[in-house]
């Protein structure tokens, strides 16, 4: 699976502890992330990131392209509710994005860490039965 990891300036270093302790899940997927996140990320885990530009240059913007086109399948994105973002309209059109193209979003570690252990126990295959249907939806 293609997984976007974003974090905001104060939540970095939980990305980091959170990559290293789900590297093994990790390692297994794609990963894409903003520009100083993946940087920070691939430092310490020593896994591959496509790294996109900063938030606030488009990297919000350049991963909700990846969600409009189907080419993402989840995405964690630790925010900081208590600090103002310059790009809060990106971020919002991000977690839109997410719900319009049905992608899984986690915006905080207790949620990150559930998708990672569906991801794991393989509850997020749905989307790769998407795929295989030529993306037409799944009705239940």
């Amino acid at each position: 699976m293609k997984i976007a990891l974003i974090a905001h300036d104060r939540k970095k270093e939980l990305m980091v502890k959170l990559t290293l302790a789900y590297q093994p899940i990790l390692k297994e997927h794609e990963l894409f992330a903003t520009g100083t996140t993946g940087l920070k990320i691939s430092e310490a885990t020593g896994l591959p990131v496509h790294r996109f530009k900063s938030g606030p240059l488009g990297g919000d913007q350049q991963i909700g392209a990846m969600i409009s086109e189907d080419k993402l399948d989840m995405v964690i994105f630790l925010r900081d509710p208590l600090a103002a973002q310059p790009h809060e309209p990106d971020v919002t059109a991000l977690i839109r994005l997410s719900d319009v193209y049905e992608i899984p979003l986690a915006t905080n570690i207790g949620t990150a860490e559930i998708l990672l252990r569906g991801l794991q126990a393989g509850f997020a295959d749905f989307r790769n039965v998407v795929h295989e249907t030529d993306n037409k939806p799944l009705s239940f």
